[in-house]
């Protein structure tokens, strides 16, 4: 009954402040879209970085051999540390912490001929865990190596996409042959298409990936290029680079707190910064829509205090009647949350309306697409919680702290 008599109060201001409840309705509708459509920005721009990054893997350690600038054992400094294949299975054996490691071949300026087509990829020698490490995702159709290749030595070959279209074109790529230094190979999958503005020696599209085993006979190499590794928890990445040190320390006799000896590419690190970085960029955005949404909340507190100074009789009569101060309170509250809740809802649904639209133009390569996540809804209705609050508690306490007597007086 309470709920219908303030509805019923509620349109009755409505009819006699049209104005004014429409430019208040409007301040919390714009300050609503306002920070739904910034952090939508941000959570978008934010997720067109992270596939940006992950392009070369998500959460991926690269190591690279280095050489020794400290002394140790009676080794003296600048010594080569050269890596080998199963150095992969020793780190895997002895540092639980990681999930997943492969080996990694690197040959520049290889031939990759198809009749007159000729091109020079990076051909890379890697295991069948190498693919999921790397987000090296296989075409349907196609596959990626597999353990048989490796204990095989095929002569099998995997494409990236931008390699297969300089041969094939939009031709059928899968199951033919083509040469690899004068030498067949069959081709078994082509990578499907991914973002990736990083690498650490030439983007996925443009490369060749061969067994390891095969790589190693075919070229007569003993000595690997990488590890790559992806850790169980990316929390304890820095301590399992650590032990990494610890462990190659150990076998190749130099010290572990020699970082010069081994060069270690973190992803991991990268997305802390990032995440950092987008942290402080949607509390920037959700405070400039905040102080917007601040401005409907003013407007809000002065309708309200109109509407006390209005009813003042009213509220006197009420009172006089056997009314409480929390009758009163709550009222004004709710007549309150009405405006608010009406702005709400339209700005919620413009915003809406506005990231449909703004995920046509065509910049998602750039800034990402906007998002309207379950965050970014929380924030927006605490934010329109808070100042809804605040601007109608104060209107809503001085009514019902006026006295009756002193109500019934007022003309």
């Amino acid at each position: 009954m309470l709920i219908i008599n303030t509805l019923q109060e509620f349109v009755h201001d409505l009819r006699i402040q049209k104005l004014r409840v429409f430019l208040t309705v409007f301040g919390v509708t714009w300050g609503t879209v306002a920070v739904v459509v910034l952090l939508s920005f941000g959570t978008g721009f934010k997720k067109q970085i992270a596939k940006n990054m992950h392009g070369i893997g998500e959460g991926i350690v690269i190591v690279f051999p280095g050489r020794t600038t400290k002394p140790y054992q009676g080794y003296g400094i600048g010594r080569p540390i050269r890596l080998v294949e199963k150095d992969a299975a020793l780190l895997a054996q002895n540092i639980p912490g990681i999930q997943t490691i492969s080996p990694e071949y690197s040959q520049w300026n290889s031939t990759l001929r198809l009749g007159t087509k000729v091109v020079n990829p990076l051909v890379s020698g890697v295991n069948p865990d190498y693919g999921g490490i790397r987000n090296i995702i296989p075409k349907r159709g196609g596959r990626f190596i597999n353990v048989l290749d490796m204990e095989s030595s095929r002569h099998v070959i995997f494409l990236g996409d931008s390699l297969k279209y300089l041969l094939f074109n939009k031709n059928q790529a899968v199951g033919n042959y083509v040469l690899l230094d004068g030498v067949p190979f069959q081709i078994i999958g082509i990578m499907r298409h991914k973002t990736q503005n990083s690498s650490y020696n030439r983007r996925d599209q443009d490369r060749a990936f061969i067994p390891a085993a095969t790589f190693s006979a075919f070229y007569g190499r003993k000595r690997i290029t990488d590890l790559v590794y992806k850790p169980a928890n990316p929390a304890y990445s820095s301590e399992i680079s650590k032990k990494v040190y610890a462990v190659l320390g150990k076998k190749y006799k130099f010290d572990p707190a020699d970082k010069n000896a081994l060069s270690i590419w973190d992803t991991t690190e990268m997305d802390k910064i990032i995440r950092n970085v987008f942290l402080g960029l949607n509390i920037f955005l959700g405070l400039i829509g905040s102080f917007t949404l601040i401005v409907g909340g003013i407007g809000v507190a002065n309708i309200m205090y109109v509407v006390v100074q209005e009813r003042t009789r009213e509220i006197g009569i009420k009172r006089a009647v056997g009314a409480h101060r929390r009758d009163i309170l709550l009222q004004f509250l709710a007549e309150a949350f009405f405006i608010i809740g009406i702005g709400a809802a339209l700005g919620f649904l413009i915003s809406w309306g506005l990231v449909l639209l703004m995920d046509l133009i065509p910049m998602g390569d750039f800034v990402g697409h906007p998002a309207i996540s379950g965050t970014v809804v929380g924030v927006a209705a605490a934010v329109l919680g808070v100042i809804g609050l605040v601007a109608a508690y104060f209107p809503a306490k001085n009514a019902a702290n006026l006295r009756p007597i002193d109500c019934l007086r007022y003309r």
